[in-house]
């Protein structure tokens, strides 16, 4: 017989990884934003997997047929908010414009129950202090407020000065916890002599004692040691 605390060390793990593998298969937009289908799903999943933990007599598969059902149902929802405009104002709701020209769109407050504290608590977190120099905010359906800027107070870009600028990609990580990254070294047409050789010149000698070297698009190679590897440094200058 199994000891009643191993199963339920058992069982835990088990609904930690299959709640954890459901979320992934039901893909990025639940993980990212959270329309109201979403977070239906969410919390019942959350409620179905906690059960079989709480009450020994339910066994898992009973808790897993039921998040799987969900899963599937999340991703029809998907599916067909993804092909119709109709179902997908429905199901998500639409995106209300609560500013226009510096203006609080009154009325429209009141219809999404949606009060002034929260519409300046949202512009706050987009760094907007002044609505005068709002020229749009939009309450999207997953509740998130987007905020355009009138052009007189957005900040003067390069482009505004008529300024040239070159491209600017994402950095490449080669190093990563002491890790080298072969494939972006390989992508890059670099070679390890050469990533060695340009970590001597910032003084690291072995890979092993970086915990991030990134190469950006000018050629720059930034380096961040480990802490171990600066105290060991440290030490050897005294």
């Amino acid at each position: 017989m199994i000891p009643a605390a191993i199963k339920t060390i058992i069982k835990t793990v088990f609904m930690y990884t299959f709640v954890l593998f459901v979320t992934r298969v039901m893909g990025k937009r639940e993980i990212g934003q959270l329309a109201p289908f979403d977070l239906v799903v969410a919390i019942m999943i959350a409620d179905l997997a906690a059960m079989p933990l709480e009450d020994k007599s339910i066994r898992i598969h009973e808790a897993i047929l039921p998040i799987a059902v969900l899963a599937a149902a999340e991703i029809l929802f998907a599916f067909i908010t993804l092909k119709n405009t109709k179902a997908r104002s429905l199901i998500c709701g639409r995106s209300s414009v609560v500013v226009k020209n510096g203006r609080i769109e009154e009325a429209t407050l009141r219809e999404l129950r949606y009060n002034l504290d929260d519409l300046l608590a949202g512009l706050r977190e987009k760094d907007v202090h002044n609505i005068q120099d709002v020229e749009f905010a939009i309450l999207e359906g997953s509740g998130r407020l987007s905020v355009l800027m009138k052009s007189q107070a957005r900040p003067v870009t390069p482009r505004d000065l008529g300024i040239t600028t070159s491209y600017e990609g994402l950095p490449y990580p080669l190093i990563l916890d002491g890790e080298v990254k072969y494939k972006y070294l390989d992508q890059l047409n670099l070679t390890m002599a050469w990533l060695k050789e340009e970590l001597e010149k910032k003084g690291v000698t072995d890979p092993s004692d970086v915990l991030l070297a990134t190469l950006d698009t000018s050629g720059e190679l930034y380096i961040a040691k480990k802490e171990a590897a600066e105290l060991k440094d440290l030490k050897t200058e005294e």
